[in-house]
């Protein structure tokens, strides 16, 4: 087995195929600015974090005998995101390691998908690594990000101490009416 061929930025076109045919491997680094629905997500902080990544591809022979063509996915970057209980900026660590198998076309990939534990995707030999690291990120984001430990205190109350207090003191509508009333007589 060979050593993984170094990139910068993962390839916009691979033939999965001949990847996997061969038993390729290949690895490399970005900056999350080159991928621009992770830098949305990011609301554009962070552009210059490193994501790095690496894919290899296999055949592997199912029980009846055929060749299925797979190809495993790591990646590792951190992202700057929300806080959601202190609002404060959080890194929150991303590792993605999955394995693909691909099949014939987008219709076979559907309907195998949703019976395989395993992801399935369609072959093809203008397949964008790029777009499957950003999609696999994009996923693998905590649906609530937040510290282990906030830095700041965090408020638990919803209600201002001096609200009650305030409301106590305001005077009753309809009393004030029924004393104009008296006052009339």
């Amino acid at each position: 087995m060979s050593l993984p061929a170094k990139h910068e930025s993962p390839p916009t076109h691979l033939d999965v195929k001949a990847f996997a045919q061969a038993a390729s491997q290949i690895a490399g680094h970005d900056l999350l600015s080159k991928y621009e629905r992770l830098t949305q997500e990011v609301q554009g902080l962070g552009a210059n974090n490193p994501l790095n990544w690496s894919a290899q591809g296999e055949v592997r022979v199912d029980e009846s005998g055929a060749e299925q063509i797979w190809l495993h996915l790591t990646v590792e970057t951190s992202l700057p995101l929300t806080c959601q209980r202190c609002l404060g900026p959080v890194d929150v660590a991303v590792t993605v390691d999955q394995s693909f198998r691909f099949v014939g076309s987008e219709e076979a990939a559907e309907e195998q998908d949703e019976e395989s534990e395993e992801d399935v995707l369609a072959l093809s030999q203008d397949f964008s690594l790029a777009d499957l690291i950003e999609d696999e990120v994009l996923m693998a984001l905590p649906v609530v990000p937040r510290h282990e430990e906030c830095p700041v205190a965090i408020k638990l109350e919803v209600v201002d101490p001096g609200f009650e207090t305030a409301s106590a003191e305001k005077r009753n509508p309809f009393a004030v009416l029924a004393k104009l009333q008296g006052d009339k007589k």
